[in-house]
């Protein structure tokens, strides 16, 4: 074999060497790019469709043992930390947030503080108190990035629909708002009280509408002419809370979210509802938010719920 041929060889083993290593290097870097399977969540893809930046989910919590549970919480998840839900950041695409403190704590906000401090200003939190907390309190909480309190009256409620109206008129001068988990006939029911509050009403999980009535449901009507009078906002979240239609496309509770949308884009957020409390089967959350793409009529809306109306009602 000549010298030449023996170059020519070592030229070429040389260059399928780099190739196979480009190759590799190429296939790693693919791989610690591609999402991760995330806790409290099915599945490993990210979304089919790419959200805008500052896309933000305003409905999440956190669960941490660090914290005492109170006595009289029905819900007792495991552990679901802020650096499990950085994961679910990553893999959504999702910059900003807004933890709300679950049932599980009553009204010990300690956990969404301490969220809220980790989270840093690209997070906002929804807070649970009763008539007894004190304005200074309240003042701490707004300091720390709370925009709103929460009555969650469909799971065990620590702060009864009594005291909507008289916490209402306490938070108003701190531009808050009172966020909603009612059963439709107390919604019904609650109308003109709520229609008189002084501060923006902000609706849970598409407003719990029960199926099969779902938009037939007079609780649907109450939600339409509070948004349409610009009191109210719809949070869509939770659409596989009472979907008779279930997974993966949760036709009946997207109807009713389709329906919304179409009345007022503008009153609309979105929320993952991670890390999905209420059910053992846990959702694939980036299929979720392909739901919201496939329920909004075009870019601006989809940008609108995403980014632009979070923005307003949590002050980003």
């Amino acid at each position: 074999m000549t010298d030449s041929s023996l170059s020519r060889r070592g030229f070429i083993t040389r260059v399928a060497t780099i190739a196979l290593a480009g190759s590799a290097g190429f296939t790693a870097a693919r791989a610690a790019d591609e999402p991760a399977a995330v806790p409290f969540s099915s599945g490993s893809a990210g979304p089919r469709f790419a959200v805008p930046p500052l896309s933000c989910d305003s409905h999440m919590h956190i669960y941490d043992s660090r914290f005492p549970v109170a006595p009289t919480a029905k819900l007792r998840p495991a552990d679901a930390t802020v650096n499990d839900y950085r994961k679910l950041q990553r893999r959504l695409g999702t910059t900003r947030n807004v933890v709300v403190t679950p049932s599980t704590y009553g009204t010990d906000n300690s956990c969404l503080l301490d969220a809220l401090a980790q989270l840093g200003s690209n997070a906002r939190g929804v807070a649970v108190v009763d008539t007894s907390v004190t304005d200074g309190e309240l003042k701490r909480l707004a300091a720390a990035g709370v925009r709103g309190i929460r009555f969650n009256l469909a799971i065990g409620a620590v702060a009864p629909k009594e005291m909507i109206e008289p916490l209402a008129k306490r938070i108003a001068p701190l531009g808050w708002h009172v966020q909603i988990n009612m059963n439709p006939d107390e919604l019904v029911a609650a109308e003109e009280m709520l229609g008189q509050l002084p501060v923006p009403i902000v609706f849970d999980h598409i407003g719990r509408m029960p199926q099969p009535q779902g938009m037939e449901h007079p609780g649907y009507a109450v939600i339409v002419r509070l948004v349409s009078r610009r009191k109210a906002w719809v949070k869509l979240s939770g659409a596989y809370l009472g979907s008779k239609t279930g997974a993966p496309d949760y036709a009946d509770s997207g109807a009713v979210a389709r329906s919304l949308i179409r009345t007022a884009p503008d009153r609309m957020v979105w929320g993952s509802d991670w890390p999905h409390p209420t059910e053992s089967d846990k959702p694939n959350d980036a299929a979720l938010l392909d739901l919201l793409h496939q329920w909004t009529p075009d870019e601006n809306a989809w940008r609108q719920i995403l980014v632009a109306n979070p923005a307003v009602l949590y002050g980003f």
